[in-house]
């Protein structure tokens, strides 16, 4: 076998691979047949000179399955599994298979589970034997327990060099037709590729009264969610699901009433409002991102970026694109609740926080505010208004209208004599020292926007004042932006930023040369796995993890601009980067793999807008100022 050296380095990098799973299973009441302890590295597996293999007694008279704790550094290669009646006796096996690496997704850590057909003697004594072959020079390890299995007896290692079988070391971890929660992906995770590492969540679960539960990446392996519902279907086919009233997801037997009464409800709402992009992976995508945003809004109208520490908050900006969304996909209610909070938690200035808690209580820390917010919010505002119900959306501007009307204020008053807003921390939320277009563009949309709703209720004064400073900070942009192609900064010296999409529909009618300046922002930006990072700023380094958002601004505004064929060549690149479950991801890794949080709220509203805008009934854009 290899030397104690190569197991502990195995070990050490298996901790790694497998961290979240924690360091050893609850074993519960030892059986002969199972062994679920996999607190160490017991057997390196991988070579004809390498194996493993564990007695136990068969309880029953028919092999169904069984499953092995492993942990493999090769992404690629087999390892053979049998059940043997003699341990030294290949020709024994009464059942044999074998385990593609790169079917479970290359280097990983987890339970394997591993179908094995074959009747067997009740009472009978056999062995579960495993050998790895790879043509990487890295190992697979066997995993199990040093301490005590009352009832199992202990493994044996096979090693050519050291005389062959050697017996003791600990009991591996392994279950012979294992059921219910002993199957991988319940209270286990099945073998998780390390590849999945760098997304903190992989879903949402939710049960429509406020609790939410983040899918762990691992326990996503091999699960699907029930089409119409946040109730997923695990690899042993049971269903975890986050019953009403509860705190923390249940397994459940498929087809569960309860679990069943939720997919009803979540089926209906999605019937009470529409689900864009026609069928096929656009309509499923479009499903999984209103569900998915239905879970992060909160009962008091705040809409949490993700459900991660540091994303669960509510950004002005973030929600101003769900309202947006619902707005557009039938879901008034949802819309109008976003618009409410976001009135609730407008400063007395007329500004907002860069984000707030949950509970509305305020910002997490001392983040600085974010000017872009008071384009946003008027911006999301009118979107609503345009697709509101009429019977009584006038009165329910009107007590909207207060947080508009100071928003807009605010923003006519911290234009320069150049009709230029102040240097603040756009959606990068860094600073700048001038003006940048990622709070200019929005800025200027929000004017539009809080100008023609003024008119619709009759406050022309109001209108007028917003519709000329909208045309200032117009004439700004066109005389400091534009020399620079519409880059981040007026000083020209902070390279292509990704918000320059937010001068065109449905934001803002494109200025002269905007068509020009996105393409070359576009080709700037672009990565090689396909997606844009944020800028070009020689100052920030984005490297090659792309964002969905980012990029999903240019599917928007090519598709609103009427560019349809263009935009949604960008958002079926987007699409492409859901993961196992379906969702949206954050960033995206120089691989090609979600990373950071699964899903993002602000990406699942992009997208429902673009594919709005796909069928011809997208958002518009907010008149601008005639000159």
């Amino acid at each position: 076998m290899r030397t104690r050296s190569v197991l502990v380095a195995t070990a050490l990098l298996t901790t790694l691979l497998h961290a979240a799973d924690g360091a050893a299973a609850a074993a519960g009441a030892p059986y002969p047949d199972r062994q679920a302890g996999h607190d160490a590295a017991l057997a390196g597996i991988r070579g004809s000179d390498n194996a493993a293999a564990q007695e136990f007694v068969a309880a029953a008279g028919r092999l169904d399955r069984v499953s092995l704790y492993l942990s493999s550094a090769a992404a690629t290669g087999k390892v053979r599994v049998e059940v043997r009646a003699d341990r030294d006796d290949a020709g024994s096996a009464v059942a044999d298979a074998a385990v593609d690496l790169a079917a479970l997704g290359g280097a990983g850590a987890g339970w394997v589970e591993v179908p094995l057909t074959a009747p067997v003697r009740p009472g009978g004594r056999y062995w579960l034997f495993a050998q790895a072959t790879t043509a990487e020079n890295k190992q697979v390890v066997w995993y199990g327990t040093r301490g005590e299995g009352a009832g199992t007896p202990a493994g044996a290692l096979y090693d050519e060099a050291g005389g062959g079988w050697q017996e003791g070391g600990g009991r591996f971890a392994f279950y012979v037709n294992p059921s219910g929660s002993e199957r991988c992906g319940e209270a286990e995770a099945c073998y998780a590729p390390a590849s999945l590492k760098p997304a903190r969540t992989a879903g949402l679960l939710a049960n429509g009264g406020g609790a939410v539960e983040a899918v762990d990446p691992s326990f996503a392996v091999g699960a699907r969610y029930v089409e119409g519902g946040n109730v997923l279907v695990l690899p042993s086919g049971r269903w975890r699901y986050l019953p009403a009233g509860a705190a923390k997801s249940r397994v459940v037997a498929a087809q569960d009433p309860g679990a069943l009464a939720q997919i009803a409800e979540s089926r209906r709402w999605l019937a009470s409002g529409k689900v864009p992009g026609g069928s096929g992976a656009r309509r499923e995508a479009a499903e999984r991102a209103l569900l998915s945003m239905r879970a992060l809004l909160r009962p008091n109208g705040a809409f949490a970026a993700a459900w991660y520490p540091f994303w669960d908050y509510s950004w002005p900006r973030d929600s101003a694109f769900a309202a947006a969304a619902f707005a557009h996909t039938g879901h008034d209610e949802e819309a109008y609740r976003i618009l409410r909070y976001n009135a609730a938690t407008q400063r007395a200035d007329g500004t907002w926080e860069a984000r707030t808690r949950l509970d509305g209580s305020g910002p997490p820390d001392d983040r600085q505010w974010q000017l872009d917010a008071n384009g946003w919010v008027p911006w999301a505002a009118w979107q609503w208004y345009r697709t509101a119900p009429e019977a009584n959306r006038t009165e329910r501007l009107r007590a909207l209208y207060p947080a508009i009307a100071k928003a807009a204020d605010f923003t006519a008053g911290s234009l320069d004599a150049e009709g230029l807003p102040p240097a603040s921390p756009d959606y990068w939320e860094l600073p700048t020292s001038t003006a940048n277009i990622g709070t200019a563009a929005p800025l200027l949309s929000g004017l539009n926007a809080a100008a023609d709703l003024a008119s619709r209720l009759g406050r022309d004064e109001d209108a007028g004042r917003w519709a000329r400073a909208a045309g200032r900070l117009k004439a700004g942009i066109a005389r400091r932006f534009a020399p620079h192609g519409y880059g981040r900064t007026v000083d020209g010296l902070h390279g292509r930023d990704s918000a320059a999409a937010f001068l065109a529909p449905p934001f803002n009618t494109a200025p002269q040369g905007l068509s020009r300046a996105l393409d070359d922002t576009y080709r700037a930006l672009r990565r090689p796995n396909g997606g844009l990072v944020p800028g070009s700023d020689p100052d920030t380094r984005w490297g090659n993890v792309t964002w969905t958002a980012s990029t999903s601004f240019f599917a928007l505004a090519w598709t609103a601009s009427g560019e349809r064929a263009k935009g949604g060549a960008v958002l079926d690149w987007v699409l492409a980067q859901r993961n196992l479950l379906g969702e949206l991801p954050e960033t995206v890794d120089a691989q090609g793999l979600p990373k950071a949080v699964v899903p993002l709220g602000w990406t699942d509203a992009l997208v429902l807008l673009t594919l709005a805008g796909q069928e011809g009934d997208g958002p518009a854009t907010p008149p601008g100022p005639r000159t």
